[in-house]
């Protein structure tokens, strides 16, 4: 499988999992609390991270290296957090559906911007009409999945 192919796959299993993620966060959060939920996610990403450096790397070195770099790239972490608990939050009030496809129309606009303008030492992606109209489909859906 090409890196490309791998890339797609990899990219569709994540998003069947986001939404997976959504309904499993909402149901613990109402049962543990949101921030308890969170905590416990992160933890226990952490320590599947942690492990998966020592299988794959026989060293857990990528932490230090992480902290040599700048900043801002170390802010992926707080975007985690904020993902996560915003789905945990929002899921059993406005459901699965719609929590899904309000942070995907989230994402297509921010990643639109990030595309267009370069930032964060992307390329830049011109946006065209049809995938300004995409987006803006997806935001319309996403504002129709609040409606009960």
């Amino acid at each position: 499988m090409s890196g490309g192919a791998l890339a797609t796959t990899l990219a569709v299993l994540a998003g069947l999992a986001g939404s997976v993620q959504v309904a499993l966060m909402s149901r613990l959060g109402d049962r543990i609390g949101v921030l308890e939920a969170l905590a416990f996610s992160t933890l226990v990403t952490a320590v599947i991270a942690a492990l998966a450096l020592v299988v794959v790397r026989h060293s857990l070195s990528g932490y230090a290296a992480a902290l040599h770099q700048p900043w801002w790239m170390l802010g992926g972490g707080v975007m985690g957090a904020l993902i996560v608990f915003t789905i945990t939050y929002a899921g059993p009030r406005i459901g699965v559906a719609a929590t899904v496809g309000i942070l995907i129309a989230g994402q297509l606009v921010m990643g639109a911007a990030i595309d267009r303008w370069g930032l964060f030492g992307s390329d830049r992606i011109p946006i065209h009409w049809p995938r300004l109209l995409g987006i803006a489909l997806l935001a319309a859906g996403a504002a129709l999945s609040l409606k009960k």
